[in-house]
């Protein structure tokens, strides 16, 4: 699976999500927001594969949600809003994802936050 560069800028470490980016990521960030309902996550957690094959998701993106493989979830168009509703289903928090976009763990990423911030850039 390829690395997406092109929704990166000039600041390391920042992602933007722009429309290039949406357009991409179109189809897998509508399975996530499906998983606001009950009877979605029910759906999704008895076959993961054949629901994102419903929404057309292409391989790379299937293999992306199968794996729990974040960051390639935001480098095949996913918006961190949308990722986010997956990540929920399996208790993980914001700040857990905070920490996989950037190399820490979650308690380093909280604690970081907690001093005000990263001090890399």
């Amino acid at each position: 699976m390829g690395v997406v560069t092109e929704s990166r800028f000039d600041l390391p470490g920042t992602y933007v999500f722009d429309g290039q980016t949406s357009r991409r990521g179109y189809r897998m960030n509508k399975m996530f927001m499906t998983l606001r309902d009950a009877g979605a996550r029910a759906r999704f957690l008895a076959d993961e594969p054949a629901y994102c094959r419903e929404f057309g998701l292409t391989p790379d993106q299937q293999q992306a949600v199968a794996d729990r493989d974040w960051q390639a979830m935001l480098d095949l168009g996913g918006s961190i809003f949308y990722v986010y509703k997956l990540a929920m289903m399996d208790g993980k928090s914001m700040q857990y994802l905070g920490g996989v976009f950037t190399g820490m763990t979650e308690e380093e990423f909280v604690a970081a936050l907690r001093a005000g911030g990263r001090t890399d850039g």
